[in-house]
């Protein structure tokens, strides 16, 4: 990490309840619009990531598809998440994390960073090989491409965090296809 990074701003949305960023989150029942928001969200199909983020023991993730890039000079990208995310309280302290794009044999860590499976924490990473680039943010060895960032920017925004990323290192792997989310379920390129 970089010691003379700039502190982590916020832009918090107006709202009644006191440091947004920390509280519980409680959602009300979607309404008819909203599922047909979601519903026509699911037909945007997304390539699947894990934004990975602490050192040790203090390791978390979640399975993202809301990834994008924001700005090529400087190199900056975004994701959304959730503000009831497991991880997002190690993601606000650490002040860095890493964008690991998927692959389509890695369906089951997905499940797992998603939740699906149990496991929590540092318990996410185990039985997978992982390394670290630049700011200490977990790494995925055999990602199709990794971004590590520094966290430049908090915006709080209805139900979601916005992550400002400054992009200190990013890797590839070539000849490697994505694992994309489409319509509720993984996908490849091939179907």
């Amino acid at each position: 990490m970089n010691a003379h990074a700039a502190p982590v701003r916020t832009a918090e949305a107006a709202s009644p309840i006191a440091s947004p960023l920390r509280q519980p989150v409680f959602t009300p029942p979607p309404s008819p619009s909203a599922l047909a928001f979601r519903g026509a969200m699911r037909k945007l199909a997304g390539a699947v990531s894990l934004v990975t983020t602490g050192t040790g023991e203090s390791r978390t993730g979640l399975t993202a598809t809301s990834v994008s890039s924001l700005s090529v000079d400087p190199p900056t990208l975004i994701v959304c998440v959730n503000r009831s995310a497991s991880a997002r309280d190690t993601l606000l302290d650490a002040r860095h994390f890493a964008i690991n794009v998927l692959r389509p044999h890695h369906t089951p860590l997905a499940d797992r960073f998603a939740g699906r499976t149990g496991e929590q924490g540092a318990e996410r990473f185990s039985g997978t090989q992982w390394t670290q680039i630049e700011t200490g943010a977990p790494v995925l060895a055999d990602a199709l491409a990794v971004f590590d960032c520094e966290l430049e920017e908090v915006i709080t925004r209805h139900s979601h965090l916005i992550l400002l990323g400054r992009v200190v290192a990013a890797r590839i792997t070539e000849n490697a296809d994505p694992l994309l989310y489409w319509s509720g379920a993984y996908r490849t390129l091939e179907g």
